[in-house]
């Protein structure tokens, strides 16, 4: 039998590690030897049973899966591109059950107007390398793609990226309190830690909370510090600044002004939607609720509490 997407979890519990090897593409075995890789499989199996799926999505032409084990402890990441297998990550599952359940009081929609494709988002680490981070456990990394590419022609420019250039819009109703412009665009491929921003937004929102979009296209930004901004209204371009490789939205609800210190929310979208890594998704437009929420913020639990 050969290795699928399908039967994985079961070769890799029944020491199957030679097959699963021989399944690998060259880049991979490059990396690690057969012998490396069999006695790390059977030390990740001591103690385990069974590894059934937990999440499973195609990704810009890859298939992918996470196999959980039987005691919900360990996972093992592994994609798979045509019938080779293009990456396998081992490491035990980090989850945060308790402030999974807690969601932002507004509703708020997408930050764009058309379909976008999410790149990292959902409750665990291997769709959302965010959520191992405090700061921005709930982000969402947003492109667009067109037959499972990201670009079109070459990779080496930012005009050649289906979302630069693209508008970025409100999330929901509130005042502009920062305004970060005046980072140029990286070259793709490269990325500006210091300043792991770029050009963004921070908007206040009812009840504490606080959007953070970042990675804006140079001075493409149309809004200002103390500007009272309604929920779709332009706010700028989406661009390639900061900590970004390649041209994206970055989007996370936070309980406090700075990005750096403030805790990540789980956003509450409108239509009840929670985006997963993979998923192609756009907004839900409606009327801006603010009033209804300030009228109910006095009978709501506070995160606190």
């Amino acid at each position: 039998m050969t290795v699928t997407m399908q039967n994985f979890g079961q070769k890799f519990i029944s020491g199957a590690f030679e097959e699963i090897y021989d399944a690998c593409d060259i880049s991979f075995q490059q990396l690690v030897t057969l012998e490396q890789f069999s006695e790390m499989g059977q030390q990740y199996n001591e103690g385990i049973e069974s590894y059934e799926v937990y999440v499973q999505n195609e990704f810009l032409g890859m298939r992918q899966t996470v196999w959980l084990c039987n005691q919900k402890q360990r996972a093992i990441f592994v994609a798979f591109q045509g019938d080779s297998i293009v990456s396998i990550y081992l490491k035990p599952l980090l989850t945060y059950p308790t402030t999974d359940k807690v969601y932002t009081k507004n509703k708020y929609r997408l930050p764009f107007n058309d379909d976008w494709f999410v790149f990292w988002g959902g409750t665990n680490e291997f769709v959302n390398y965010h959520y191992a981070y405090e700061t921005q456990r709930y982000a969402y990394d947003f492109v667009k793609v067109e037959s499972d590419q990201t670009f079109t022609d070459t990779p080496n420019n930012n005009e050649n990226y289906y979302a630069f250039g693209a508008e970025v819009v409100a999330p929901f109703s509130g005042t502009v309190i920062t305004v970060v412009d005046g980072f140029q665009d990286n070259v793709p491929g490269e990325m500006d830690a210091e300043n792991p921003g770029g050009n963004y937004i921070v908007i206040a929102h009812p009840n504490d909370e606080y959007s953070f979009l970042a990675h804006f296209k140079e001075g493409s930004i149309c809004v200002k510090e103390g500007d009272v901004v309604k929920e779709g209204q332009l706010l700028g371009q989406c661009g390639n600044s900061g900590n970004s490789s390649e041209a994206h939205i970055h989007y996370h609800v936070m309980d406090g002004v700075d990005f750096e210190t403030a805790t990540s929310i789980r956003i509450q979208f409108k239509g009840n939607i929670d985006p997963l890594q993979g998923d192609t998704v756009k907004p839900i437009k409606g009327p801006d609720k603010t009033e209804e929420l300030f009228d109910k913020a006095d009978n709501a639990f506070t995160i606190t509490d």
